[in-house]
């Protein structure tokens, strides 16, 4: 699960680079094949030994790579320390269940579809199998068969810890990023400390308050569609319960389900009608009732988030004035920023450095602009 869109064709490497490139390979089948391990110890017993298999296939694919190298003379193959990422997510596996990490593998997966191009010492049965891993995770987090939308239904809450830690992550980048902006130009602007203190509390809680209204409000919006949709639904059911009847066992059809069992599936299914509204719900809009987001809470959590990021800059100038205080608050918001962007490798996929790095240099480049405007207009205005 490496940056294989980064990694340059084996065909047109010489023998060093070469070696290189099977190293790479070599760790990285560890990598996964530890991961793989790791979700089949916190995953349930239907799909333990899936995980198992695939962390077997994996060790093989990295014998291969070790195989090649020990040929041409590589004898000091020591088992490699797991990268960050693969860390992260057994840790979540661990706290929050596989199927929290599902969603997250499997983006990477489909990236890793064509690792093995253009490397002519992959055997074709070896390709063959990393794609169809990729299936198999579809399958497990509830990919298009019938029984993966299934599996997907009964997991969904866990699924969507996932997407809470993005959300997190992301709601503290942007505090810590605007406040930091903000606190530079009003340091480059004036050497009154009190000033400073100031902008960074109104903009903590500026920023904060507007990031939770604007939550509240999407997640509101979004939440009366949804019941709205469930509205109709629901009469619709009562009104025309023989025409919801078909078009339910077409779906049930479409997936590939026999004509015999969908019908028998949709007649225990109609039997109930809260059953049957939950389960037009989910197959027909795309809805799940059990799992419609709280205005509230996502209001909350916006405000937290922005507002814990935005007191990293800050912080600094509760104890300390003038240049020092600034350099503090730079230092610590660069190495918060860095965590924050290790933290998005997660879900990325890519390099824990560039990745940081990356968000580092953007906020100096911001910050350094603000900083230059305040001086600027500051002088002038003085």
């Amino acid at each position: 699960m490496a940056q294989w869109g980064q990694r340059r064709s084996a065909t047109s490497l010489g023998g060093a680079d070469r070696l290189e490139v099977f190293r790479e390979l070599w760790r990285d089948e560890l990598a996964s094949a530890a991961l793989y391990r790791a979700l089949a110890e916190h995953a349930d017993e239907s799909r333990r030994e899936a995980f198992l298999s695939l962390a077997e296939a994996e060790e093989r694919h990295a014998a291969h790579w070790a195989r090649l190298m020990d040929e041409r003379g590589v004898t000091d193959l020591r088992p490699p320390r797991l990268p960050f990422r693969v860390r992260v997510l057994r840790m979540l596996a661990r706290r929050f269940g596989a199927d929290t990490v599902l969603p997250i593998m499997l983006r990477s997966e489909a990236a890793d579809a064509d690792k093995y191009l253009g490397i002519a010492e992959a055997p074709a049965a070896m390709a063959a199998q990393e794609v169809a891993h990729g299936q198999v995770v579809a399958a497990m987090s509830g990919g298009n068969t019938a029984r993966g939308r299934i599996a997907a239904t009964e997991h969904r809450h866990r699924a969507r810890v996932g997407g809470a830690l993005r959300a997190a992550v992301f709601g503290v980048q942007d505090g810590l990023l605007t406040n930091l902006a903000l606190i530079a130009g009003i340091a480059g602007g004036t050497t009154n400390h009190g000033f400073v203190i100031l902008a960074g509390l109104a903009g903590l809680t500026a920023g904060a308050c507007s990031m939770a209204t604007g939550e509240w409000v999407s997640v509101w919006s979004q939440r009366e569609l949804y019941e709205n949709e469930l509205r109709i639904e629901r009469e619709e059911l009562a009104a025309f319960p023989e025409e919801e009847r078909e078009e339910l066992e077409l779906i049930y059809r479409a997936k590939g389900i026999e004509a015999g069992e969908a019908r028998s599936i949709v007649d225990r299914i109609m039997s109930r009608p809260d059953v049957a509204l939950d389960t037009l719900a989910r197959e027909e809009l795309g809805i799940d009732p059990q799992t419609i987001a709280s205005p509230w809470v996502a209001a909350l959590a916006s405000f937290v988030t922005f507002a814990v990021g935005a007191s990293i800059p800050l912080a600094p100038y509760l104890v300390a004035s003038g240049a020092a205080a600034l350099t503090m608050a730079s230092v610590l918001s660069a190495l918060a920023l860095f965590g924050v962007g290790a933290a998005i490798s997660v879900f990325t996929g890519r390099s824990v450095a560039r990745t940081g790095l990356r968000i580092v240099v953007i906020a100096a480049v911001v910050a350094a602009t603000t900083f230059g405007i305040g001086k600027l207009v500051g002088t002038s205005v003085g």
